[in-house]
C-alpha cells in the first residue's frame, strides 16, 4: 500500500465514527500531512455540524501552508448549513488534495475539485475509492436513486424458522444479540415491519437505551386497522410513527390514527410493489438514508421479489422448532433456481454468545 492509499485509510477509519449521526449528510474523514507527518485530522461529527476538513485544519497546530490534505470524499463548493470547504482549503495554503471520491451530490458532482484546480491546487481522485463508495453506499444511493439504503433483518432458528406453528417468536435471539440490534435500530432513521406483525407481537420498535437518532417506526397497514390501543399508537407522540395506507384507506380509521398522533402517508399504487416503492421514495423525500426492514416474512419476501433489499443481518440461533406450517423468513414468490453463485457480497460473519450473525450486502446481477 503506497502512502496515499495509507493516509487514505486512516481517513476512511475517521470518516466512519460519524455512522448514525450525520446522516442524511455522508460520512466524511480528513487527515493532513506535512512532510511525511500527520499534523491534523478531523471527522464530520454530527449533522449541521463542521465538515471534516474545516475540523482537519482546526486541528493543525501552526500552518497547513505547502501541506497534502486527504480527504474521503470530494470537499463541498456551496453554502450550504457550513460555508463551502473549498474557499477554507484555499485559504489555508493547502498545496496538493487526495480526494477518494467525486461527491454525486448535484450542488457539488465535481466543481469542488474544478474550484481547487483553479487556485492552483493539485488534485488527484481515487484513492482507496472502492472503500469510499462502500462506506457511503446509502448516502449515494439517497442522492441517485431519491430512496434510502434498506437493510433487511430477521432472526431464525436452525432450521430457518421465525416463528412456531403457532406464531410464537419470543425469544429466538439471544440477550447479546438483541443489544445489538437495538444498537443498529440507534443509527438507522426507521424500522418497518407490516401491520400484521405489529398485531401479533405488539411491539414498541424503539432503541434501548435510546440512541442519538431518534428512529421513525414506520407500519405497513393499507385500511389502517393498527389498534389504537397498541403499544405503538400508545407512543406515537413521544416517538413517531408512520402508517403507510392505500390509497383507498377508509378515512374515519385514518383519522382516527392521526388524532392519536400517528402520520399517515397515503402510499399510491395499483400493486403492493408499486406502493412499497412509493413509500421508499416517499422516505427519500424526507431524507431518509438508512431503513431497517425488521418482518414479517411476507413484507420481507415482498422486499426480495422487488429487488428492494441493499444489505441483510440474519441472526441464527442453535434451536430448532421444525413444523410445516412455521413460517420461513422469506415468502412472496421467491427466485425459480438456486443462485449458482452467493448472495453476499463479502459476508461477514460473528458469533455473539451461542449466535451466528451474517452480515453482508446483496449481489446485483
Amino acid at each position: 500500500m503506497n502512502d496515499d492509499d495509507s493516509q487514505m485509510a486512516y481517513a476512511l477509519e475517521l470518516a466512519a465514527r460519524g455512522e448514525g449521526l450525520v446522516e442524511p449528510n455522508p460520512m466524511v474523514g480528513c487527515v493532513i500531512v506535512r512532510d511525511g507527518v500527520r499534523v491534523g485530522e478531523g471527522w464530520h461529527q454530527r449533522f449541521g455540524g463542521p465538515h471534516a476538513e474545516v475540523v482537519a485544519l482546526d486541528s493543525v497546530a501552526g500552518s497547513a501552508v505547502g501541506a497534502t490534505m486527504y480527504v474521503t470524499l470530494e470537499p463541498c463548493c456551496h453554502t450550504g448549513k457550513t460555508p463551502p470547504c473549498t474557499e477554507a482549503i484555499i485559504a489555508a495554503g493547502i498545496k496538493r488534495v487526495v480526494a477518494a471520491q467525486t461527491d454525486p451530490f448535484p450542488a457539488v458532482a465535481g466543481r469542488g475539485i474544478e474550484r481547487l484546480r483553479a487556485a492552483g491546487i493539485q488534485v488527484d481522485l481515487g484513492s482507496q475509492e472502492k472503500l469510499a463508495r462502500k462506506l457511503n453506499a446509502p448516502y449515494r444511493k439517497l442522492v441517485l436513486q431519491q430512496m434510502p439504503w434498506v437493510i433487511a433483518k430477521w432472526a431464525m432458528t436452525l432450521d430457518g424458522k421465525l416463528a412456531t406453528r403457532t406464531g410464537h417468536s419470543r425469544w429466538i435471539s439471544c440477550p447479546e444479540s438483541r443489544t445489538r440490534v437495538h444498537q443498529l435500530r440507534a443509527r438507522v432513521d426507521a424500522v418497518l415491519i407490516r401491520r400484521g406483525t405489529a398485531d401479533m407481537d405488539d411491539p414498541l420498535l424503539t432503541t434501548r437505551p435510546p440512541g442519538e437518532r431518534l428512529s421513525t417506526r414506520i407500519i405497513v397497514d393499507s385500511q389502517a386497522r393498527l389498534s389504537l390501543d397498541s403499544q405503538l399508537v400508545r407512543t406515537a407522540r413521544e416517538q413517531p410513527v408512520l402508517l403507510a395506507v392505500s390509497s383507498d384507506v377508509d378515512a374515519r380509521r385514518r383519522a382516527g390514527c392521526e388524532r392519536a398522533g400517528c402520520d399517515v402517508v397515503c402510499c399510491r399504487g395499483a400493486s403492493h410493489g408499486e406502493r412499497l416503492r412509493a413509500l421508499l421514495l416517499e422516505l427519500g423525500k424526507r431524507r431518509m438514508t438508512n431503513v431497517l426492514v425488521e418482518g414479517g416474512a411476507m413484507l420481507l419476501g415482498q422486499f426480495f421479489d422487488l429487488a428492494l433489499v441493499d444489505e441483510v443481518l440474519v441472526i441464527v440461533a442453535p434451536k430448532l422448532v421444525g413444523g410445516q406450517l412455521a413460517p420461513s423468513p422469506l415468502a412472496g414468490r421467491g427466485l425459480e433456481k438456486i443462485p449458482e453463485l452467493p448472495s453476499l457480497a463479502d459476508p461477514r460473519i460473528e458469533v455473539l454468545d451461542q449466535d451466528v450473525h451474517i452480515r453482508g450486502r446483496i449481489v446485483r446481477r
